[in-house]
């Protein structure tokens, strides 16, 4: 067994920062040797941004980049900022040239040769000749629309056709995901960032079909095709990090199709918003493969998307220090599972 403890930086101490801080301070054969933040949080205790006591924890506090990520500083840099490949990535490339091994919580890092081919390849050549690795995960994608669908797919002799659904709430999710869904602006307002743009929705069908043809082997032909609409709320809503006002739009439903010469094989099917029981809509994950054999999954409620993301980026933290260097998917590693015992038995080196 490796005798030192693993040793964590975290990037972002926002809402999935803070639960990655968390649940590392439960695990055994771990230590938190670093925090990058900003602005205000700046040489403050972590824990003042935490709900959990110190007590006899080595306190760490929180600096800027330059501070904290020196050289070899740590085991694996979990970076918890940013949806997109291309605004994420200068922090990647920045730990990594530091020889330090990362976990991205960014939607896009699942599979970010989806969108940005050479951004991979360089993330990747980057990531060999520094002897580390990189990851992008999350609970979706990274794992219930995506790599859930390819594992059912190994019990089937043929497939033909994929559905992934998952409805689910958007209420433990920071201000990022507000603003990428809409939460709380008008159905115009909506309907305008959805035709120009300024409105990503959910972040990750590209990657999840992508993630998915590449693993069956199917090519697509095409891109991915995208739908979205508002889901309006009719009573008021609030969750951690926003509120509703009815009339207003509560979360946003997408749709993605991917094709294969022409054929579309693989659907997507995603509602979210904050507080959905409040108008009676109850959340689940489901998973329908058209094939032989046909299979049909559900699970309902919906596996917690915060809880979710934060229990895959740590828990993939042994298989991306094991793995060899480069940019790794969820398909090119282990299979996740939750980490009960001492980290250190799970390092190979």
């Amino acid at each position: 067994m490796r005798k030192d403890n693993v040793k964590v930086i975290v990037w972002g101490l926002g809402a999935m920062g803070k639960g990655m801080v968390e649940m590392l301070l439960k695990k055994k054969g771990v230590e938190i040797v670093g925090i990058v933040g900003r602005g205000a949080k700046l040489g403050k205790s972590m824990y003042e941004f935490l709900d959990v006591e110190r007590g006899e924890n080595k306190d760490v506090i929180i600096g800027t980049q330059e501070e904290v990520l020196t050289e070899k500083a740590a085991d694996v840099v979990l970076i918890c900022t940013d949806s997109f490949t291309k605004v994420t990535f200068p922090k990647i490339k920045y730990c990594l040239e530091r020889k330090m091994n990362v976990i991205s919580s960014a939607e896009e890092m699942a599979y970010p040769k989806a969108k940005e081919p050479e951004l991979a390849a360089e993330m990747d050549r980057i990531a060999k000749e520094n002897g580390v690795t990189v990851l992008g995960t999350g609970i979706n994608p990274g794992l219930i629309m995506d790599l859930l669908v390819v594992c059912l797919t190994g019990a089937c002799v043929e497939v033909e056709h994929v559905t992934a659904r998952r409805v689910n709430s958007l209420s433990p999710f920071g201000p990022a995901v507000m603003h990428e869904q809409g939460i709380g602006i008008s159905v115009d307002q909506f309907n305008k960032g959805s035709q120009d743009g300024s409105l990503a929705g959910h972040v990750g069908f590209n990657e999840s079909v992508t993630m998915i043809a590449d693993a069956l082997g199917w090519k697509l032909s095409g891109e991915v095709k995208q739908s979205m609409e508002p889901i309006v709320s009719n009573v008021y809503r609030k969750a951690p990090y926003a509120e509703v006002q009815p009339g207003f739009v509560a979360g946003c439903a997408m749709k993605g199709y991917g094709y294969v010469d022409g054929e579309l094989k693989i659907e997507m099917d995603h509602p979210q918003q904050i507080e959905p029981e409040l108008e009676g809509t109850h959340t689940g994950d489901y998973v329908i493969i058209k094939g032989t054999p046909n299979i049909n999954m559900a699970n309902k409620p919906e596996v917690p998307g915060g809880i979710g993301t934060i229990a895959m980026c740590v828990n993939m933290i042994p298989h991306v220090i094991n793995s060899a260097p480069g940019l790794k998917t969820m398909i090119d590693l282990p299979v996740p599972r939750a980490m009960m015992g001492d980290i250190r038995e799970l390092i190979n080196n």
